[in-house]
């Protein structure tokens, strides 16, 4: 008889990261399912994965999406939409799936940016995206779960030898450019989908580049090197103090404390 496959869902499928993500989960033997809004852009997958038409902005439309599942993986992206689309998909998004969870112990992968502490560059100050995805970080934080939060560099601006894995933390590399680091997008979805079978990985934020030489083989190493985040901090502890959550939005404190009270019950 064969075992019970985990079900890990995945935010963002059909993105360019998320769709490496759904190819990873099912070589690591997961059953993946993939959250689409356009149904039709769910051909790109197998027939082994599981689809469900919803959408992030729409709290309503998750709860198949998130019934039973071991893991979550968020790949969301709201790359030209402004203000409007970074506090509603890159915040908001992460928001609505945890409010769903309702309590339910659920591993967690969330994918931001390097540079998400840089609040004074001319991208931050036009967008906001920063500010959102380090309110996400904030949120997966609160909420009690088991996380892996992974910042990576600029997508797919590594040279052909470029694989060599590096994890950083303290978010210190603000050029707003590749030198601040530069990745694969397969890459970056190996390492999201490697942080959920291991614990080494667990409440570890960092920033995720690659430099010249070949990939390495075993991430555990690399994982089990970081610091661990400080229970209960809502930042990780390398970063800079530079958001204080007294100048923070209501609706956000709100969020924050609803994040908490959602904390899943010991042993569950």
């Amino acid at each position: 008889m064969n075992a019970v496959r985990k079900t890990v869902l995945v935010l963002g499928a059909t993105g360019s990261v998320g769709r490496h993500v759904v190819d990873v989960a099912l070589e690591q033997r997961y059953t993946v399912r993939a959250l689409v809004r356009d149904a039709g852009k769910a051909q790109q997958f197998s027939k082994d994965v599981q689809v469900i038409v919803g959408d992030v902005t729409r709290p309503e439309t998750l709860t198949a999406a998130v019934d039973g599942i071991y893991a979550a993986v968020f790949t969301l992206g709201s790359d030209g939409g402004g203000k409007v689309g970074a506090e509603t998909i890159d915040y908001g998004g992460v928001r609505n799936v945890l409010m769903e969870l309702r309590q339910k112990r659920v591993r967690i992968a969330l994918m931001t940016s390097i540079g998400v502490t840089n609040r004074a560059s001319a991208y931050n100050e036009s967008t906001e995206a920063h500010d959102w995805k380090r309110r996400s970080e904030r949120l997966v934080r609160a909420s009690g779960m088991p996380y892996t939060i992974v910042r990576p560099g600029w997508f797919d601006y590594n040279g052909p030898n470029e694989h060599k894995l590096v994890f950083l933390q303290g978010d210190k590399r603000h050029t707003g450019t590749p030198k601040d680091g530069v990745i694969a997008r397969r890459q970056i979805a190996e390492v999201l989908g490697g942080s959920l079978s291991s614990a080494s990985a667990t409440r570890k934020t960092f920033e995720l580049v690659a430099v010249e030489g070949p990939a390495q083989q075993d991430l555990e190493p690399l994982f089990a090197a970081l610091d661990t985040d400080i229970e209960g901090a809502l930042d990780a502890g390398n970063d800079v103090a530079n958001q204080p959550l007294e100048d923070e939005p209501r609706r956000v404190r709100d969020d924050l404390k609803a994040a908490r009270a959602l904390r899943p019950a010991a042993g569950r």
